[in-house]
């Protein structure tokens, strides 16, 4: 099922798929399939929830720094959407519960059949991973390393140690052991009319002066229930599997790569910056000097895109 929606001079595509098994929704600025003429494809790989109305703007601007010249995609993470009412949140439960296709290992398989269905192998990709969609794209490379990388840009990665952070040592108590105590709540909260929950979620928002409005919608629709707990699920095991920095898959594929930590950023610590900068001195390795907030869609999306757009301007050149 798709939609469509003009931002500016861009066209953007809404469609609902299934993808392993799993309700997967795709955000489409450009063409809404790729042939011979699309040599590079930018894929945004979302932190979690994975949700790909949070990264609309960060698209846009994008889009429109490229010239609208390049394909700008977004998929989400399996489940991490709220699908129209003809679509299930699975197609086949047998395979969903077989695959666990909710956890962190299952939306990384989710993505690699995302590309093999949808993305010809000869297409050049931009990763852009924001979060744990950076431990993703590590993955990813790792698994298939016959990817066609261009670069793979990781903002504020959750690629080490997460549940020793600020955040997760008061998460992962919530997220591991207590989560199907907020699953009532969460029910309840998908009940009320769409209006009340908009006004909901501007509230909790009304302290971001500057506020992206693009983010309310998915955000309310992370309050259908199914999607919050899929998120849930998926970060109980964020803090139980992601320990060591993947040092093998950095070195192999280090000229590839641009890191970009905050500053004050509880998800992943300067000191977790500064140690990849030491065991990578060469790398692209970049520490936040403009106080960006790790969930920089909420406010900063056209700035991050415009500083991506500086960074990869030379090998776009090329």
């Amino acid at each position: 099922m798709e939609s469509a929606g003009t931002e500016g001079n861009s066209l953007s595509r809404t469609e609902f798929i299934y993808c392993s098994g799993a309700v997967t929704e795709v955000l489409r600025f450009g063409p809404a399939h790729l042939n011979h003429e699309h040599k590079v494809l930018f894929l945004v790989i979302p932190g979690n929830p994975g949700m790909v109305g949070f990264y609309k703007t960060f698209m846009q601007a994008l889009h429109a720094s490229l010239g609208f010249g390049h394909p700008v995609w977004a998929v989400s993470h399996a489940g991490h959407c709220d699908p129209p009412v003809s679509m299930d949140m699975v197609e086949d439960a047998s395979f969903i519960e077989e695959g666990d296709i909710f956890g962190i290992n299952g939306q990384i398989e989710h993505k690699l059949a995302f590309l093999r269905k949808h993305v010809p192998k000869e297409t050049r990709l931009v990763l852009l991973g924001h979060s744990i969609g950076c431990y993703i794209i590590l993955d990813m490379m790792k698994r298939n390393p016959e990817l066609q990388v261009l670069k793979a840009v990781l903002l504020f990665p959750t690629i080490e140690r997460m549940a020793q952070t600020p955040q997760g040592r008061v998460l992962t108590p919530a997220l591991c052991h207590m989560r199907y105590l907020a699953y009532l709540p969460l029910f309840l909260l998908s009940l009320l009319p769409e209006r009340l929950k908009t006004a909901l979620v501007k509230l909790a928002f009304s302290r971001i002066p500057s506020l992206d409005s693009t983010v309310v919608a998915p955000t309310v629709g992370l309050l259908s229930g199914d999607c919050a707990a899929n998120a849930m699920y998926m970060g109980g095991q964020e803090m139980t599997g992601v320990l060591e920095r993947d040092n093998l898959t950095i070195k192999n594929n280090l000229k590839k790569l641009v890191f970009y930590y905050g500053a004050a950023d509880h998800w992943c610590p300067v000191q977790y910056y500064h140690d990849i900068k030491k065991d990578f001195p060469s790398g692209d390795i970049r520490l936040c000097r403009n106080g960006f907030r790790h969930a920089f869609v909420l406010d900063t999306g056209k700035d991050v895109a415009g500083m991506v757009i500086e960074w990869l301007s030379n090998d776009l050149r090329t």
